[in-house]
């Protein structure tokens, strides 16, 4: 209501101006003397209330202009009086005309050309257009000259109260620690006004909360809200939402307001301590738990979000500190307990424990509400389970002599039920870990027994496992590992190292060392191996021969003479008796072999065999063989190319001194008439169409360079066979490269044994006319076109 009450009183003050423009127009003309009437002392009063200076200035001339001013918004029944344009030259008797150029002339402002007086034709908003410039002169009205140069004066459209403060970017989110101190700024707010911050109060702007009280207070004239209670508490309240009003007119009644909402959220900080919801946890476990299982969990709730909220869980004491762990879940922030130490129903039953959870960041700022952490006690009850038996050593280790007998008792193994109701154990032996079944054990007592022969050069380690079952739950089932180790016994005699033959030189002298030997032996004996050598009994006094033994393990065959010869004898054995250290001591006799060889001056072995004697001088037998078998490669080249040369091809062209029945092979090939497609090129006769040119003859090669003929034009394909050869017949028999026997490969060969007997004229030496063949007609119709021929009659005859 008081709002609607200034609003009218502002609205009257308005109107009121307005009439009291309108009887005492703005703009007057000046005169150089003081004024003299009523009317123009109003004039200046009214400049000089609206900082004109020009009210105090008087200047030289004939008329001054001053600033315009109208309200905007203005709006009537008819149009608002701007001012008054008036010039001293305008006398009585003086025809003045006024006018007015510039911004809005015409349209929004109109000149009275006779009196000078400016209205506002339409109403008009300062936010769009603040102030006008016009031009104006007055003019003689009957010669349009002008009386005074034109002048150039401003309109400004005044403002009032016509626009509400906005704020530009509502809504608005913002946060604020909980547990702030009083005043504590939230966030600093601004609005906007269109109107006019210079001319009055009307974008003055005061701003005030209405809603959101107590919490938030905010300062008038900077818009900044602040905390206005101590301890605002995330965990009780965590949003509010304030209302914020913007009013120009500096607050006062009749000015304009605009309204906004501030969302005020509080952010969590640290200040709740963890607590566990009860004071007692029980956890029950079975005593087969495997280590690293977790045995329950426990929890203490933190009111606080986040980080803040994060704990850290310790067990501080107990009788199961060192059974049980206790670590942090990340994710539910629970205490996960895990057993650390496997566990024995039948030693002990429970356990207490004492778990302590704190927060893992603490703010200092809140210290004095207490310590930020929580006890709570955890009773871990054991219960019995059926558990597989127990050995009594983790790992089982024996040894055993190879030449124990079969059957022996090795070693033996025990295993326990460690329940309170005990149950028999059964042993048995993993045959996956024994494929060759070396090794039994009693199922009833655990005792390994040896079933086959060791031998320690064979295999030294033996590794098995051993299997205990209940015989009340064969599920229950353990196993152990095995290691047997097999011990040495002096069974292997030692023998030379290497097999290699020995090399004696023909020119080597007397005591050389042909070579120098050494022995090995598969046995391993503690104390090491060391060996004797001494020759067969049998040659113990060896003419050739000799051994000396040397300290390291092994010895040297020695020359007793001079002049060896490959002649006399090449090779030598001789026998050697090797025996070790062992008890009883093994040994065996070995014969090593020594090859009487060539050798040079500086001792290099040359040649070992005996036919190296009758070979040429600085020749061996493989540059012999090797000669050898490249001459009998060039016979056999030799042989080849006589052989290619013996066969290959006669000419076709036969020769006139060679008799044409040499070159006969057989004579009972028969011309196969149509049937036989290989006197002629099929392919041609098949498509005549593909004979498009000059196909060279292939028995022949001509002496004469023959300039093909030019061919025939391409037979269609219906053409007649006959017609075709005979045209080719006719080409064939004017060419003159063409050779006179193109028959040979028709009838060239004649069979031997043909009752017909030889059809060739070549062999008689009678002429045509005394020849008479007939008889052909009498041969069959193969025959019959032949007879044909060859026959002719009487007429014929005697011509």
């Amino acid at each position: 209501m008081a709002e609607r009450l200034g609003t009218i009183l502002m609205d009257f003050w308005t109107r009121l101006i307005m009439a009291w423009i309108s009887v005492l127009p703005l703009v007057q003309p000046i005169s150089t003397d003081p004024p003299q009437s009523l009317q123009d002392r109003s004039i200046l009063a009214l400049n000089e209330l609206n900082g004109d200076p020009s009210a105090f200035n008087r200047a030289k001339r004939g008329w001054v202009w001053n600033q315009m001013f109208v309200l905007e918004e203005f709006s009537g029944p008819e149009p608002i009086l701007v001012g008054r344009l008036h010039t001293d030259l305008d006398l009585a008797n003086r025809n003045v005309k006024y006018i007015l150029s510039g911004e809005g002339a015409g349209t929004i402002f109109m000149i009275n050309d006779k009196t000078g007086d400016i209205h506002a034709m339409k109403r008009l908003d300062r936010e769009e257009k603040a102030e006008y410039t016009l031009t104006a002169q007055a003019i003689d009205r009957d010669t349009d000259k002008p009386l005074e140069p034109p002048s150039e004066f401003t309109i400004k459209v005044q403002d009032i109260n016509d626009n509400a403060p906005e704020f530009p970017d509502e809504p608005y989110h913002v946060t604020v620690p909980e547990m702030s101190s009083v005043g504590t700024s939230v966030m600093g707010i601004t609005a906007t006004d269109a109107d006019d911050p210079v001319y009055g109060n009307s974008a003055k702007l005061v701003y005030s909360i209405l809603e959101g009280q107590p919490y938030f207070s905010i300062e008038p004239h900077t818009g900044i809200i602040r905390t206005a209670l101590p301890n605002m508490d995330r965990e009780a309240r965590e949003e509010y939402l304030v209302v914020i009003q913007a009013k120009d007119m500096g607050g006062h009644m009749g000015g304009l307001s605009g309204t906004t909402t501030v969302t005020v959220t509080l952010t969590d900080v640290n200040d709740n301590p963890p607590k566990f919801t009860q004071s007692l946890y029980h956890l029950s476990v079975l005593e087969d738990m495997a280590v690293g299982d977790v045995a329950g969990r426990v929890k203490a709730n933190d009111r606080d979000l986040g980080q803040n909220a994060r704990s850290l869980y310790e067990i501080i004491d107990g009788d199961g500190m060192d059974v049980f762990e206790i670590t942090t879940d990340s994710q539910t922030q629970e205490g996960v307990v895990t057993l650390k130490k496997p566990l024995d129903f039948e030693t002990k039953r429970s356990y207490t424990l004492k778990v302590e959870a704190g927060n893992a960041h603490i703010d200092p700022r809140f210290i004095s509400k207490g310590p930020f952490k929580d006890t709570a006690a955890v009773k871990i009850t054991v219960e019995d389970a059926d558990e597989p038996p127990v050995f009594s050593l983790p790992a089982y280790f024996l040894e055993v002599r190879e030449s124990v007998n079969v059957g022996s008792v090795i070693g033996q193994i025990m295993a326990r039920d460690p329940d309170i109701v005990v149950s028999p154990i059964r042993y048995s032996i993993d045959r996956h870990t024994d494929l060759e079944r070396l090794f039994n054990v009693n199922a009833d007592d655990g005792k390994i027994t040896l079933a086959k022969p060791l031998d320690r050069e064979t295999e030294v380690w033996h590794n098995i496992t051993v299997i205990a079952t209940e015989t009340r739950n064969h599920s229950q089932v353990s196993r152990v590992p095995v290691a047997i180790k097999v011990l040495d016994v002096n069974d292997n005699a030692p023998e030379l190292a290497s097999q290699t033959e020995a090399y004696l030189c023909e020119n080597g002298k007397s005591g050389q060392v042909i070579q120098t030997v050494s022995a090995i032996d598969k046995d391993d004996p503690k104390a090491g191996q060391y060996f004797f050598y001494n020759l067969a009994p049998e040659i113990s006094r060896n003419p050739n021969f000799t051994i000396k033994n040397n300290a390291d393990n092994s010895v040297s065959i020695l020359a007793r003479h001079s002049g060896f010869s490959r002649q006399k004898q090449d090779i030598y054995f001789l026998p050697i008796i090797i025996s070790d250290s062992g008890n009883p001591p093994m040994s065996s006799t070995n014969t090593l072999t020594i090859r009487v060889c060539g050798c040079s001056t500086d001792g290099t072995v040359q040649s070992c065999n005996v036919e190296a004697f009758v070979l040429p001088i600085g020749l061996s037998m493989g540059a012999l063989i090797a000669i050898l078998a490249c001459i009998i490669l060039l016979l056999v080249i030799v042989v080849l190319f006589v052989t290619l040369r013996r066969h290959k091809n006669e000419p076709l062209i036969i020769k006139d001194d060679e008799d044409v029945r040499e070159n006969i092979i057989r004579y009972d090939d028969e011309g196969g008439g149509e049937e036989d497609t290989e006197a002629f090129d099929i392919a041609t006769l098949q498509n005549p169409d593909g004979f498009n040119g000059f196909l060279p003859r292939k028995d022949i090669k001509p002496d004469l360079q023959y300039v093909p003929r030019q061919s025939l034009p391409p037979v269609p394909n219906g053409v007649d066979v006959d017609e075709f050869i005979n045209v080719r017949l006719h080409d064939a028999d004017i060419d003159p490269t063409a050779p006179p026997y193109d028959s040979i490969q028709i009838y060239g060969y004649e069979g031997r044994g043909s009752t017909a007997g030889s059809l060739s004229s070549l062999e008689t030496t009678s002429t045509d006319s005394e020849q008479n063949f007939d008889y052909l007609k009498e041969w069959g119709p193969r025959f019959k076109k032949l007879g044909d021929m060859y026959a002719v009659g009487e007429t014929d005859r005697e011509t």
